[in-house]
């Protein structure tokens, strides 16, 4: 952890890297994140945030070592974890800091977004079985976590209301997200992650793969018709009965599609960015060393305002329009990530808040005015919100697809936001043409490949 740290938020640190990604200078963004070392406690993240950049540069071979290196340092946390080493001694120096102190712990939803691009990574580089390893990663981070999450929730206010926090007063003080958080019911569910993977096995000939995937991902968007037409696809393509009558119940008629004579047209549209995380002042009441009440000043972080307006992509192929659908808003899933740490967030600030109290008591006793004045300052100084996250993620990714695409040369006209750009595809027979389009700001781009 370095001075800049304790002092200036990640948040803040982020911003010109921001402003650059907005503008679509990529290579500039990448160059503006503050360099830290494997021994920083934000290197992981740094990782991510260089990969991601790297990724929308299409510096694919770049993007896929500076991943490797964000999922070496998850393993090396989750070890770390097992034995309850490292965290225990970062802790320790966060008890006199603040939680910057402590090593950035790469949250589910981050560890699948990670697995999904490096998937795509090795996807343009023509490594179909590398990408298939890495859906199958992304997939058991949500495994994991649909296992843990709630016992370590439960964990976490057991352990605030053990220092005498009010869970109630907690929620009464602290600004709202439920503007943001929307209607998830968790923050590691990603719908995307789960389509990716079930892409990619079609491609890998494994349909038997693909279709538990695309089931797993319209349980989290059944209103995605998109989904509702892949499920039904491969139920009837694999004799699945029960299941076809019960989505064609559910969703409607299936619209055949003619595999052996066409291809198809598949498009994920990145639209945005996450909001940065800001820092919230509120007044809680705490148990100090004397066991009686005291209000202390946390700073947590939040995320603040609502969700940005979806707008989707329109393509039009052969006189026909089609517009793209929501399949994850990875902004709610970071508010939501945000809402289930807080208890955790708020028991550690609460102890070293009573613990910096009491080397203030004891340096105005040994030092009189200037001791307990020093010590004031640095406690005001320090205590900084942990606003570190995955600033580079897009707000929200969203499907296509467009079947019965005679083989061939294709002109697309997109348009989005008022903008209109043409691009022209090569459909294969039997293939899927995958479009990968990113809109950011003022800058749009895409990436093609026959899977």
């Amino acid at each position: 952890m370095g001075i800049s740290d304790l002092f200036f938020g990640y948040s803040q640190q982020m911003q010109p890297s921001r402003l650059a990604q907005l503008k679509g200078e990529f290579v500039t963004a990448e160059t503006s994140i503050v360099s830290v070392n494997k021994n920083h406690n934000n290197y992981g993240l740094s990782q991510l945030e260089k990969a991601r950049l790297q990724f929308l540069a299409n510096n694919w071979v770049a993007s896929q070592k500076s991943f490797e290196i964000a999922y070496q340092q998850v393993q090396a946390q989750e070890q770390a974890a097992k034995i309850q080493i490292s965290n225990g001694l970062q802790k320790v120096s966060a008890v006199v800091t603040n939680d910057n102190a402590i090593g950035y712990e790469i949250p589910s939803y981050e560890q699948g977004m990670l697995h999904s691009y490096q998937a795509l990574n090795y996807l343009y580089q023509g490594r179909l079985e590398g990408a298939l390893v890495e859906v199958r990663r992304a997939n058991l981070v949500q495994e994991s976590a649909l296992k843990t999450n709630q016992a370590e929730l439960y964990k976490a206010q057991e352990a605030m209301a053990d220092k005498g926090l009010n869970a109630n007063e907690l929620n009464k003080n602290y600004p709202s997200m439920a503007g943001l958080i929307g209607e998830v019911k968790n923050s590691f569910q990603n719908a995307f992650t789960f389509y990716l993977s079930g892409l990619l096995y079609e491609a890998g000939k494994q349909s038997n793969d693909a279709y538990i995937d695309y089931k797993r991902a319209i349980e989290i968007y059944p209103n995605n018709t998109y989904l509702q037409q892949d499920v039904l696809r491969l139920a009837k393509k694999l004799g699945m009965h029960e299941d076809y009558t019960r989505f064609e119940q559910k969703f409607g008629p299936y619209q055949a599609v003619n595999q052996e004579n066409s291809g198809q047209i598949v498009v994920i549209f990145e639209q945005g960015i996450v909001s940065a995380k800001q820092e919230a002042s509120l007044n809680l009441p705490v148990f100090n060393t004397r066991a009686d009440f005291k209000f202390f000043t946390f700073a947590l972080p939040v995320y603040r305002g609502s969700l940005s307006t979806l707008m989707p992509l329109n393509i039009r192929l052969d006189e026909k329009s089609y517009l793209s659908q929501e399949i994850v808003r990875l902004q709610s899933l970071a508010s939501k990530d945000l809402q289930e740490k807080l208890p955790g967030l708020v028991t550690r600030q609460a102890i070293r808040l009573v613990a910096k109290e009491q080397i203030r008591h004891n340096l105005s006793k040994s030092g009189g005015d200037v001791g307990n004045i020093l010590a004031s300052l640095y406690n005001i100084a320090s205590e900084k919100a942990d606003t570190r996250s995955w600033s580079s993620l897009p707000d929200n990714v969203q499907i296509m697809r467009i079947n019965n695409i005679e083989a061939g040369h294709k002109t697309l006209v997109i348009s989005f936001a008022g903008k209109k750009e043409v691009i022209n595809v090569e459909v294969t027979k039997n293939k899927t043409t995958l479009i990968n389009f990113t809109a950011i700001g003022d800058y749009t781009g895409y990436q093609t490949i026959n899977m």
